[in-house]
């Protein structure tokens, strides 16, 4: 292009040699003789600013075109190309080698706002975008490009395997999978949002770095960005911005105010790095190799203040463990740096660990600042003690073992309905590369050996169920191989086999509880289904499990022995201690609160339903989608912060509001999951922790909005202050009228994940596989209504289960936008 483009319309073409970098004075120079001009983003930044040094600019009256591409081109460049040289046409070209350089071209306006988008196909070619599994998507949401048309090249050479997996034939139609992403806008023109390799997964989120670059070049005094994600301790990432500012630097946290008020907090960078000029390889585009070997020195953010005291210290370095960011100022405040109140119970526990203070979840809310709740921990550093003792440790087991209180309750609803699903949690996962089921099995053995709880069965004892632990053994992973059975047939094979899976009872008296099977598709294509029984497991748990099956696949897939310290505690011991903590004062402080809190509370929550509830629950369930988009969750987000509330008390505070206009109650209860694991030597267990905690929320007076906020916010500190107690302890204790209708004290559940909560799933799941979680609907709701969502980079996304005896898909849809919409 770049020569036959002046050559066939008589111009000359003029060659620079890049060869030891750009000679920018020749650049500068020649800018005078030429009427097209083309260079690649990072290059064309450098050509301006030469160009306005010498007033080349002024000199270049015969420049008519100029010609940007081969890297994400920042609407900033395009408003400095129409200010330095004002009577050239800015163009951006899109295309990868793949389809012969180019398949699009956008034209920057000449007035008015500037925007980069990849415009519109050429001539003969097609652009498309497409999930990871080749459906269409629609308008707003992010895709792979797939480019079509005469100019798709055949292949790579002497690569069959690479061009098959790249290059696509469709209904007659030869299409090029891009790896780049992008979303069309309602009006039709298509944004450039990154790479697919560009996709990062840092403590659960896969991130966009373009996405995040983006922004950042929308700064008006930052001239270039370029984010990456960098490997930091116990095998994490955290996010770098390299940036080079147009004039003065401006303040990082101005930066990071930008970045919050149009991004997911964990897409702000943890550290900024200022420079001249970003390195570029020697065709003129970012090199990040030679980025990522500047290290992030600590910014002074305006105001920092390091730690001075021991406690300071210890507070700020368990803030940045946590947050993943390099230091912590102490007047930083714990909830504008992205924390939230599930990771701020990771926070109390740390605490309690290692300065032997047990501080409450409000204390946290109350001095949010490192400075403030070092002076709390200070005033009862020397009276306070840990509540329990020492906490767990390891005991003898040559006693009966009793069952924790979630566990007690789970195995007597057992023995009412034996064989329901209900509790089961079945996790499934496509496989793409050269498995060896052998090292598979053997890595879910090694699990299934290091927990016990995965080798527990429960049985009926003398004085009540005890748990009953098996020792360690082979672990059998049946294989099926599917690969005689033709397509579709195979996928409607796979999908039925998975499914059944999922529904199949478990025998909490027999075992086991962690059932697994591996099929094989074709090749090497494989789906690895996993369940567990609640009873073993929640949802931090299968962070866990995942997390140490990489990990062992990749030691015993390369004949190296596993990596993984022995566990000091097990769940037996946790549920032992259990019972034997929460007693006495302990027990009569946390349920003198719940008995106030309670009182006279209404023993069911009538939404308007589409049929009368049934005498009996049968959890029969369906799920309807609900999702908020990207710049309705970050005005969300502004409002939490200007309120002093995490996100997830505001969308609760909205969702309350909803159920009061349903139901016309004023006294709302819902009910919210709790991770369960106040005590860090917990955190790396697979065991049931997970707690309910019951909210009350008034919403008598008509109260104004902010109000209702604060309101809610009160009432999940509270519960949260005393979550040690467990939901079933605590239907014991209050006893409510039980009705096999409905569940006891709440109907309702609320739940919204934000940012780094328990253990992240791996980004890779096995070394040298490609990976991609499959959805396993189960077709239960243990409520009459749950809506469950999570911050995502597209922003809250999630879902609305609820009961198929109460409620019809159309009621379900409906409510989801009626919460939208308010």
């Amino acid at each position: 292009f770049e020569l036959l483009n002046p050559l066939v319309v008589g111009g000359t073409a003029i060659l620079v040699s890049l060869a030891g970098g750009p000679d920018l004075d020749l650049l500068a120079g020649l800018l005078a003789r030429v009427t097209r001009l083309h260079a690649v983003p990072a290059l064309m930044q450098q050509i301006i600013e030469r160009a306005r040094a010498e007033g080349a600019g002024e000199r270049a009256h015969g420049l008519r075109t100029l010609f940007t591409g081969g890297d994400a081109v920042p609407a900033s460049l395009l408003a400095e190309l129409r200010e330095t040289f004002p009577a050239a046409e800015a163009r951006v070209l899109y295309g990868p080698t793949e389809a012969t350089i180019i398949a699009s071209s956008f034209a920057a306006p000449a007035d008015g706002e500037v925007r980069s988008l990849l415009g519109r196909p050429l001539a003969n070619m097609m652009l498309r975008l497409h999930d990871p599994s080749g459906r269409p998507v629609p308008v707003g949401v992010p895709g792979e490009i797939w480019v079509g048309g005469r100019g798709v090249s055949r292949g790579y050479l002497n690569r069959p395997e690479l061009t098959a997996e790249r290059f696509l034939e469709i209904a007659g139609e030869r299409w090029y999978r891009t790896g780049d992403l992008a979303r069309h806008l309602p009006d039709g023109s298509l944004e450039f949002l990154g790479r697919v390799d560009d996709q990062v997964k840092i403590r659960g989120f896969r991130i966009e770095l373009g996405e995040i670059e983006t922004v950042l070049a929308d700064h008006p005094r930052v001239r270039e960005a370029a984010v990456l994600a960098r490997a930091e301790g116990a095998g994490g990432k955290r996010l770098v911005a390299y940036l080079t500012p147009a004039s003065a630097a401006p303040e990082v946290e101005a930066v990071r105010e930008l970045l919050r008020s149009k991004l997911p907090d964990y897409m702000v960078p943890s550290a900024f790095v200022w420079l001249e000029a970003l390195p570029l390889t020697a065709n003129g585009k970012v090199d990040r190799r030679a980025l990522a070997g500047i290290d992030p020195a600590p910014v002074a953010a305006a105001g920092f203040v390091a730690p001075r005291t021991a406690v300071e210290k210890i507070l700020a370095g368990i803030w940045a463990e946590l947050l993943g960011l390099d230091r912590v100022g102490v007047l930083d405040d714990f909830f504008r740096l992205g924390g939230h109140s599930l990771l701020a119970i990771q926070v109390l526990s740390r605490v309690r660990r290692l300065l032997a203070v047990d501080l409450d979840i409000r204390d946290l809310f109350d001095s949010p600042t490192v400075e403030a709740l070092a002076r709390s921990v200070e005033r009862i550093l020397w009276e306070a003690v840990t509540e329990g003792g020492s906490g767990p440790s390891p005991l003898a087991r040559d006693r009966e073992l009793p069952l924790s209180f979630a566990q007690a309750r789970l195995w007597f609803l057992d023995r009412l309905q034996p064989g329901s699903p209900v509790y089961n949690m079945p996790m499934a996962y496509r496989l793409r590369g050269p498995l060896a089921p052998a090292a598979l099995a053997a890595s879910l053995g090694e699990i299934a050996r290091r927990h016990e709880a995965l080798r527990t069965r429960f049985v009926e004892g003398a004085g009540g169920p005890v748990q009953v632990i098996e020792p360690a053994g082979a672990f059998v992973l049946p294989l099926v191989d599917l690969e005689g059975l033709p397509e579709p047939a195979r996928g409607r094979e796979a999908a039925r086999l998975t499914a059944e899976e999922a529904l199949r009872p478990f025998d909490l008296a027999r075992g086991p509880l962690l059932r697994s099977f591996l099929l094989r598709l074709e090749g090497y294509d494989w789906v690895l289904a996993l369940t567990l029984h609640h009873i073993v497991s929640d949802g931090w748990s299968e962070g866990v499990l995942l997390g140490e099956l990489g990990v062992l696949y990749g030691a015993l897939s390369a004949g190296t022995p596993s990596p993984l310290p022995e566990l000091r505690l097990q769940y037996a011991d946790f549920a032992v201690w259990q019972r034997e903590w929460l007693r006495g004062e302990v027990l009569e402080r946390h349920l003198a609160y719940w008995r106030e809190r309670l009182a006279g509370h209404p023993p069911v929550l009538e939404l308007p339903a589409d049929r009368p509830r049934p005498a009996l629950q049968t959890f029969r369930g369906a799920v309807e989608p609900v999702s908020l988009d990207a710049g309705l969750s970050a005005r969300l987000r502004v409002l939490s912060r200007q309120s002093g509330t995490p996100l997830f008390m505001t969308v609760l505070a909205a969702f309350l509001a909803l159920l009061h206009r349903y139901t016309g109650s004023t006294d709302l209860l819902v009910g919210t999951p709790s991770a369960g694991r106040n005590r860090i030597e917990l955190e790396e267990l697979i065991g049931f922790f997970v707690n309910t905690l019951v909210l009350r929320t008034d919403a008598s007076g008509d109260p104004a909005f902010t109000e209702f906020l604060q309101r809610a916010r009160e009432a999940a500190l509270g519960a949260y202050q005393h979550g040690d107690l467990p939901f079933e302890r605590l239907v014991e204790e209050l006893a409510p009228e039980r009705n096999l209708s409905h569940s006891p004290l709440f109907q309702v559940v609320f739940t919204l994940e934000t940012g780094a909560v328990g253990a992240p799933r791996p980004a890779e799941l096995l070394a040298g596989l490609e990976a991609e979680e499959l959805a396993v609907p189960l077709a239960v709701a243990k409520f009459d209504l749950t809506v469950a969502m999570s911050e995502t980079a597209g922003g809250l996304e999630g879902a609305v289960e609820y009961n198929l005896d109460l409620f019809d898909a159309a009621t379900a849809r409906r409510m989801a936008g009626h919460l939208r919409t308010l």
